[in-house]
C-alpha cells in the first residue's frame, strides 16, 4: 500500500470537496479501492500505485479547471473523473487560450466545453447557416449566443437578433397584461439569460437600446432583410414549414444564422407538423449550411438531466418497439 498526499493550496478547497464534501463522495465513489481522506487544503490518497497514479491524475486535472474558470459544478467534476479519452478531457481543460468564445462580466469565461459543441464553432466558422439540435441541456443556445456575441466583439457584424417562436400564447399576445415587451419577455428569457453572462449590464442595456441586440418573437421577423447580423432562432422544432421558411429568407448579405430545436419536445398544436424535420432532409446537401447533433455526452445542467435524457430515450424505444409489434 502507498500514500501520496495532493496539496490544494492553488484553489478554494470548498470547491474542491463540495458542500457537505459532496465532491468528495463522488471522487471516493469513482476510487472505490482507495481510502481517500481531506485534511484542510490537503487530499491523501491510501492504496495500490496504480489506482493512486490515476486517482492523482483526475485530481489535478479538477484543480487546473478550478485553477482557471473558479467554479467547478458536481456535474462538470463527474465528467472529467469519468473522463478517460484524452479528448473528453481536454473538453474541459483549456489547453489553448485561443478556444474563449467571450470573457464576460468579473472574467468570467465562455467557451465550448464539449466535442459537439466544439464542432457548433468549426462549422459557424466555415458556414453561414448552421443548424444545432438535440436535448435540453446540452448548451446549443448558450453556445450560439457566445458565438454571436464574439462576432458583435470582433466587429464581424454589426447588430445580433435573437428570435423564438411564442408558440404556448399561438404568437397572439394580446391577451397578456402589460405592454409589448412585458407581453414577450418571458418566452424570450433564456436568451436574456445567456446574454446576461456575457455581456455587462450598462452595455448589454446600451446594446438593446440602440438595437445592436434585439431579442423578438419569430412572428417578428417577416418581411425584413437581415443584412451585417448574427441571427439566432431558438427553439426552432416550434415551427413550421411556412415560419421556418420564412425565417431562412430573411437571411441578408454578411449574415450569419444558427438554428437551435429539439424534436422531442415539440409543444405545437397536434394538428400542426413542425417544420425542423423537413428543413433538416432537405438543406443537407446544400453548400454553406451545416448540420450539427448534440447529445446525451452534451449536457452541462445538473447530472441528472443526462439521466432524464437516457430514461426518455429508452422509452421511446420501448414504445416505437411495440408499435411495431
Amino acid at each position: 500500500m502507498t500514500d501520496t498526499i495532493i496539496n490544494l493550496e492553488s484553489v478554494n478547497p470548498i470547491e474542491f470537496f463540495g458542500v457537505n464534501n459532496g465532491k468528495l463522495d463522488i471522487l471516493k465513489k469513482k476510487f472505490p479501492l482507495l481510502k481517500i481522506l481531506s485534511r484542510g487544503t490537503q487530499v491523501k490518497l491510501s492504496g495500490a500505485p496504480e489506482q493512486i497514479v490515476d486517482a492523482k491524475e483526475k485530481i489535478d486535472l479538477i484543480v487546473q479547471y478550478i485553477e482557471q474558470n473558479g467554479h467547478m459544478s458536481e456535474n462538470y467534476f463527474e465528467q472529467i473523473l469519468g473522463g478517460d479519452d484524452q479528448q473528453v478531457v481536454d473538453n474541459f481543460i483549456d489547453r489553448n487560450p485561443n478556444d474563449v468564445l467571450v470573457f464576460g462580466p468579473n472574467g468570467k469565461t465562455v467557451r465550448a466545453r464539449t466535442v459537439n459543441q466544439k464542432r457548433m464553432v468549426t462549422a459557424v466558422d466555415k458556414n453561414d447557416i448552421v443548424f444545432a439540435i438535440g436535448p435540453a441541456g446540452t448548451g446549443k443556445t448558450y453556445t450560439a449566443v457566445a458565438l454571436a456575441v464574439r462576432a458583435l466583439k470582433n466587429k464581424s457584424v454589426k447588430k445580433i437578433i435573437l428570435t423564438r417562436p411564442a408558440v404556448e400564447a399561438g404568437e397572439n399576445l394580446g391577451f397578456l397584461p402589460g405592454d409589448l415587451k412585458e407581453k414577450i419577455d418571458p418566452y424570450l428569457r433564456p436568451l436574456y439569460d445567456a446574454l446576461d453572462d456575457m455581456i455587462p449590464a450598462d452595455k448589454l442595456g446600451y446594446y438593446m437600446t440602440t438595437r445592436t441586440i434585439e431579442i423578438a418573437p419569430l412572428a417578428y421577423m417577416r418581411g425584413r432583410t437581415l443584412d451585417n447580423a448574427f441571427i439566432i432562432l431558438d427553439e426552432a422544432q416550434n415551427t413550421n414549414d411556412g415560419q421556418l421558411k420564412m425565417f431562412l429568407t430573411r437571411i441578408g448579405a454578411n449574415a450569419k444564422a444558427i438554428i437551435t430545436g429539439d424534436p422531442t419536445q415539440v409543444d405545437l398544436p397536434k394538428n400542426m407538423r413542425s417544420g425542423i424535420e423537413k428543413a433538416l432532409r432537405i438543406l443537407k446537401n446544400v453548400d454553406g449550411i451545416s448540420h450539427i447533433e448534440l447529445d446525451e455526452e452534451d449536457v452541462v445542467r445538473h447530472k441528472l438531466v443526462k439521466a432524464i435524457i437516457r430514461a426518455y430515450d429508452k422509452d421511446k424505444e420501448f414504445d416505437t418497439t411495440n408499435e411495431r409489434r
